[in-house]
């Protein structure tokens, strides 16, 4: 977390301000207690504790102690949430002088908690460092702003400011009125952004009404990237609020516009700081590794990418959702492109995941993957350009019950996030897949009722 403006760091205290402890859930969800700030102290002696099945909640909020057995089945033990400094930043929506911070769940003997997305991630990276690399990362996220009103009116609908005689104009894809419609939220997300030290960089208008995208600049630790993406989420949900709006990082809220994707750049640096992926004009050998690492490793690891039913509803053939296993040299159609393969900024671009992934976890897949490629010399295959594509290529799922049993079955993932956190998340999973199954939508009524 780049450190906040001096501005904020003076800004007197508010006598009821407060600092934020926040856990990352399975689900991306952010958990926590909010102290008084008077009270710090207790913070950073970590005596702060919450139960450890905050950590392994379903999307209901259920913690399906039968799957999991770190709830009553133990007597719901507490864990010890210890912060993260580098992740201490300003909390611009609240009392002046608040604080939040991300901790990291520990175990009451002090080792970091097995369910917590922030160690499997930190697991990661330290293999990454025995090796005497650093992963450079950044991410782009996208989302929608919505009115408030979907809970009444049964479907989610664009800003009325970017409706005009009842419907919304074509697509607003880099549209400039789209962002100077919504130039008051926006410039608040950048407020925001700047008040607590996240990397903001460009911020664009997507396909979808109301859908924008905003960058953050890379950095040379994951977990800080990671810490920042979840960050901006929340500054995104904030800004709304103060408008009026939804703001919403569900893959799929409208079946006839694109879905939210969240990008992840990534590059290698050596301990010298050498972005080992260069090819220095010459054929692109580790970076093309490392692209057949994740794309060996992405049909187990994409109910990481993809961890909900509506997840799947944005894998559609023709659009820039990948739907098949390839790669290629500047081509976003690819589930791994390559933007540069010379010079410092020769990087990969994995662009398979929607915006609702856990970002701790979703950089741990992405790394695993190129871990396999650090590790033997792969090839990924047949390259797509607009000319040629492989015949035949392995597919992405459209089926979330496929995507949890490929999950439950994985040595990688097994590997990566540990057998007993696959265990947990693959289980829950599957009852949350097999909770939409049973279910009988309106869609179905419609359909098959007047017909049979």
């Amino acid at each position: 977390m780049t450190a906040p403006t001096e501005a904020a760091d003076q800004t007197a205290a508010d006598p009821s301000a407060r600092i934020e402890v926040l856990l990352v859930g399975m689900n991306g969800d952010l958990r926590g207690k909010m102290i008084p700030l008077k009270a710090e102290d207790k913070v950073w002696k970590n005596t702060v504790r919450l139960p450890a099945s905050t950590q392994s909640l379903d999307i209901w909020g259920d913690d399906n102690d039968d799957i999991t057995k770190i709830s009553l089945t133990l007597g719901d033990p507490d864990g010890i949430c210890t912060p993260d400094k580098n992740s201490l930043t300003t909390l611009p929506w609240g009392p002046a002088g608040s604080k939040q911070v991300l901790a990291t769940m520990h175990t009451l003997s002090g080792e970091p908690h097995f369910v917590c997305p922030r160690a499997i991630l930190a697991n990661v990276m330290k293999r990454f460092e025995e090796k005497g690399l650093t992963p450079v990362v950044a991410t782009e996220l996208e989302f929608y702003v919505m009115e408030p009103d979907f809970r009444d009116t049964g479907v989610p609908m664009p800003p009325k400011a970017l409706v005009m005689n009842g419907e919304v104009e074509g697509y607003q894809l880099y549209d400039m009125r789209a962002t100077a419609a919504m130039e008051d939220f926006l410039d608040t997300v950048r407020e925001y952004c700047d008040h607590m030290g996240l990397p903001a960089d460009a911020t664009t208008a997507e396909f979808g009404p109301g859908q924008f995208e905003v960058n953050l600049l890379h950095k040379p630790d994951a977990m800080a990237a990671a810490d920042d993406c979840i960050y901006l989420k929340r500054v995104v949900d904030f800004a709304a609020r103060r408008h009026g709006f939804k703001a919403t990082c569900m893959a799929k809220p409208y079946g006839d516009h694109a879905g939210s994707g969240l990008h992840v750049h990534a590059s290698i640096i050596d301990r010298d700081g050498r972005n080992i992926l260069d090819a220095k004009g010459g054929d692109p050998v580790k970076l093309k590794s490392i692209t057949a690492g994740m794309l060996k490793s992405m049909q187990d690891a994409q109910l990481i990418f993809a961890p909900f039913a509506n997840s799947y509803r944005r894998f559609q053939p023709g659009s820039f959702a990948p739907d098949k296993i390839d790669w290629g040299f500047g081509n976003r159609g690819t589930a791994i492109r390559i933007p540069d393969k010379d010079g410092p900024a020769a990087r990969i671009e994995h662009r398979v995941a929607g915006a609702d992934a856990n970002p701790h976890l979703l950089l741990a897949a992405i790394l695993g993957g190129i871990l396999l490629g650090l590790e033997e010399d792969l090839d990924p295959g047949q390259v797509t350009t607009p000319d040629s594509a492989p015949e035949n290529p392995d597919m992405l799922t459209y089926d979330f019950l496929t995507a949890v049993e490929r999950f439950r079955s994985s040595a990688f993932i097994a590997d990566i996030f540990g057998a007993e956190y696959q265990r947990i998340y693959g289980d829950t999973k599957r009852k949350e897949a097999m909770a939409f199954l049973r279910t009988v939508s309106s869609f179905d009524y419609q359909t098959y009722l007047p017909r049979i």
